[in-house]
C-alpha cells in the first residue's frame, strides 16, 4: 500500500490544499484534482518535473500564474522555468519533512486514506497554524 500526497503551499512553505492520491497515479493528474482549489490570489506555481505537462501548463497561464515547473528530461520543445524562483522549492519539501516528524504520518499506521489524509490534517494544523 503506498501513496502520494499532493500539497498547495504558500509563500512561508505552509499547506494550504492536501490530497492524497494512490502512489501509481502520475503526479501531473494529482495536480489537475488540486487545481479548482487554487487560491485565486496565486501568482506562481512550483512544482517538480512530474507536474511538467502542456495541458497543465495552459490552464495555469489561463487561471493567471505562471508555471515554474522544470522540464522533464525526455520533453522534445523544453520549458523555460525561473530558477532562482525554482529554489523556493525547498518550503515545500521543508514541509514534507516537518509533517513527517510525526510518527504516525512517517510510519502509515492508518490503513484508510481516509483516515491517513486525516492523520495528516491534524499534524499540519498544529505545526503550521496553531504555533
Amino acid at each position: 500500500m503506498n501513496s502520494k500526497l499532493h500539497a498547495v503551499c504558500d509563500g512561508d512553505g505552509r499547506p494550504l490544499i492536501l490530497c492524497l492520491t494512490e502512489g501509481q497515479m502520475s503526479d501531473h493528474i494529482g495536480a489537475k484534482l488540486t487545481y479548482p482549489a487554487l487560491p485565486d490570489h496565486a501568482t506562481h506555481m512550483i512544482g517538480d518535473k512530474g507536474y511538467d505537462s502542456d495541458d497543465y501548463r495552459a490552464a495555469l497561464k489561463a487561471k493567471g500564474i505562471t508555471p515554474c515547473i522544470p522540464p522533464r528530461k525526455g520533453r522534445i520543445l523544453p520549458a523555460s522555468f525561473d530558477k532562482k524562483l525554482y529554489r523556493q522549492r525547498h518550503k515545500v519539501e521543508n514541509m514534507f519533512g516537518k509533517l513527517k516528524d510525526w510518527r504516525r504520518v512517517h510510519t502509515r499506521y492508518d490503513r484508510c486514506a481516509h483516515t491517513f489524509l486525516s492523520a495528516i490534517c491534524i499534524a499540519a494544523t498544529v505545526i503550521f497554524w496553531i504555533n
